[in-house]
């Protein structure tokens, strides 16, 4: 029991931490923020000017206006962890993305700041590694990739 208030305590902390500072700047409702799995795109036509991206969005293609920021959570376990999420391009600069609550968890934050395209990248293992001498060994990996278009 201990345990688990303990670790219910701990998780609300960080979520209200996690809480200060991810205001935009905006003081509209929503703040112009878009989640690629939403079936619905910005209002305008264009970019977004915020994007949130989770494991289900692997393989998309997304667009961020220039000073926007694209934010990222994998949810991961400490059998199958993801790996830091790596950026190739130079239209995104890290940000401060927070606590990650969870072992095998992996987060990012970037600012758009300059137009181009920049590949997001991780990868875990399909299956939890063995335990004990004698199980079978998995050596197979999930890949996950997002194309980020700053405009």
């Amino acid at each position: 029991m201990r345990r688990t208030t303990t670790s219910l305590a701990l998780a609300a902390a960080a979520l209200l931490l996690a809480g200060c500072g991810s205001n935009s700047g905006s003081d509209s409702a929503g703040g112009g923020k878009v989640s690629p799995s939403a079936p619905s795109a910005p209002a305008s036509g264009g970019c977004a000017a915020d994007v949130q991206l989770k494991a289900a969005d692997g393989g998309r293609t997304v667009c961020v206006e220039k000073g926007g920021e694209v934010r990222l959570t994998l949810d991961g376990t400490k059998s199958r962890p993801w790996k830091p999420v790596m950026a190739s391009g130079t239209a995104l600069r890290g940000i401060n993305a927070g606590f990650v609550i969870q072992p095998g968890d992996a987060g990012a934050a970037y600012h758009a700041v300059a137009d181009g395209t920049v590949k997001l990248t991780s990868s875990r293992p399909l299956c939890a590694q063995p335990t004990a001498p004698g199980q079978v060994s998995c050596k197979g990996i999930q890949d996950w990739t997002v194309t980020v278009t700053v405009k």
